[in-house]
């Protein structure tokens, strides 16, 4: 360019606003080509809105579900005691906070959903492989909550239509009311999820507080039953405090935050609509480990009164609310599952690999697309079976799936906070040829770390249900602290890597 050269703003420039948030600049083209289309360019600052209310009532809506309430209730039902459960789920979402909002920061400062941030490390072509493996393992959990939902719809209807309902023959296990009851509850998500963000937003802020009423209305019904509060606080631990607890408690806390590992990483998908780095942080704080020990600790004690009432504890909340003979509490019960339900399962479990399945091909398949092959893949899973036991539920599912994602997020987090200081381009996000682009679209670094954190994460695992026996028995010691082992794993290994053989390519940000 010469001196008598007029000056322009260049293809796709992005500024950098006063309270720290990136966008492109106005007058500048958004980034368009084969690795962009609506849904995955950068939301404006304009429309980053929401606030550390929207936040904290997402995590609320959230944390306040039946999988949730089985994370605690299953704890129990393999032998720990009330405050052991308690223990064990604070402490995971404490930890698991860390990466949340470590990753979540990329959302507002640049508006990007996860899957584009994820090209920054694994590349533009690579980003595909944590947002696949992100994308089937909500398939996994949209599955399970749609099953739980079904339940409860089915249940529902046997109370008020009777037997013809509750007690349809058979097809493969289950009435074939309970599998049109599973279909019901499918229809009815996909029809909300197409109607798009902003009504996912508006529904949490009032699906919050009304599940966690029904909460408390359920500890109500069973300290009643149970003839006070006192024998809900009395049932003994199985394992006492001694080394068969210990036994029991680390791979409880590796699933216990392999639950929310998923959304350590897509986090960015709801934060890039935030007004600031305080509303996402705050929100965050404030919505997830302490709605998440409230809804426990109520889990625990409800769960501890079925254990006094019946005998053995029940610790599917839809099975409970069944035992009831009051059709008005029960229709209640089973309407604020069916709430708690909708809520998850639409933010958690449909949004994300609805980006992720759209980052695969973002030319042929939109958001609403996304959402539509989340949901075929989800029943194709079987999520009856991966539901149907409390061991497999929480040591096989939750043990394997936080081990894998722990992984990913060890290098979003080395490459974006370490090596990059948070620095990102957002033109070379989209485009080949830029600096994310690396080899063919491909960090051969983030792949690798990928690979032998994954190896060393699960390979070790106990994978019964799903098949039996160790895939690496001598791997079997690192098993219970899957989650940990990934993420330390791959967050070294990338660092190491990089520096040694790519320093040049995350010069340019970290000057």
């Amino acid at each position: 360019m010469t001196d008598t050269a007029p000056t322009a703003i260049p293809p796709t420039a992005q500024v950098t606003r006063a309270d720290g948030r990136v966008e492109i600049a106005p007058g500048s083209p958004q980034p368009s080509g084969p690795y962009a289309n609506e849904d995955l360019l950068p939301v404006p600052v304009a429309k980053r809105t929401w606030t550390t209310y929207n936040f904290s009532a997402l995590w609320v809506g959230m944390a306040h579900n039946t999988a949730s309430w089985t994370l605690a209730s299953g704890l129990i039902a393999v032998g720990m005691d009330w405050k052991q459960a308690v223990f064990t789920i604070a402490l995971a979402n404490l930890v698991v906070l860390v990466p949340m909002l470590l990753t979540g920061h990329a959302g507002p400062k640049y508006g990007i959903p996860f899957p584009v941030f994820a090209r920054a490390s694994f590349g533009v072509r690579g980003a595909n492989l944590p947002a696949v493996v992100r994308a089937l393992v909500a398939c996994g959990w949209f599955g399970i909550q749609t099953w739980i939902g079904g339940e409860a719809i089915y249940f529902l209807a046997g109370k008020l239509i009777g037997d013809s309902w509750a007690n349809a023959s058979h097809i493969g296990g289950y009435a074939w009311t309970m599998w049109l009851s599973f279909a019901i509850f499918w229809v009815i998500q996909v029809a909300i999820i197409y109607r798009g963000m902003e009504t996912i937003r508006r529904f949490e802020n009032w699906a919050a507080p009304f599940v966690l009423v029904g909460a408390f209305v359920m500890l109500w019904w069973m300290s009643s039953k149970a003839g006070g509060v006192g024998p809900l606080f009395d049932q003994p631990s199985k394992l006492g405090w001694g080394g068969d607890f210990w036994k029991l408690f680390w791979p409880s806390l590796m699933g216990m935050i392999g639950f929310w590992s998923t959304l350590s990483l897509n986090i960015p998908d709801f934060t890039r609509y935030g007004k600031s780095q305080k509303a996402q942080t705050w929100g965050q704080a404030l919505g997830l480990p302490t709605t998440m020990t409230l809804f426990a600790f109520l889990s625990v004690l409800v769960t501890s009164g079925s254990q006094a009432v019946y005998g053995q504890a029940v610790w599917d909340p839809v099975q409970l609310a069944a035992k009831t003979d009051n059709v008005v509490g029960l229709v209640y019960a089973l309407v604020t599952v069916l709430v708690a339900t909708l809520s998850v399962n639409i933010a958690a479990n449909l949004v994300s690999p609805a980006f992720d399945f759209s980052n695969v091909a973002p030319r042929r398949i939109s958001f609403r697309t996304g959402a539509l092959i989340t949901s075929v893949l989800a029943v194709l899973i079987f999520p009856w079976k991966l539901y149907s036991d409390p061991q497999g539920y929480i040591f096989t599912w939750l043990g394997l799936v936080g081990g894998l994602l722990g992984t990913v997020a060890g290098i979003l987090v080395a490459d974006y906070w370490i090596l990059r200081r948070t620095r990102l381009v957002l033109a070379d996000l989209y485009r080949t040829g830029g600096r994310y682009w690396y080899a063919g679209g491909w960090n051969w670094r983030a792949v690798f770390a990928f690979v032998v954190g994954g190896v060393l994460a699960i390979g070790g695992a106990d994978f019964h249900p799903l098949i039996d026996g160790r895939p690496i028995p001598a791997l079997k010691s690192l098993a219970d602290y899957g989650w940990a082992v990934g993420l330390g794993t791959s967050l070294v290994l990338y660092v190491v890597l990089t520096l040694l053989t790519g320093r040049r390519e995350v010069a340019a940000e970290a000057a």
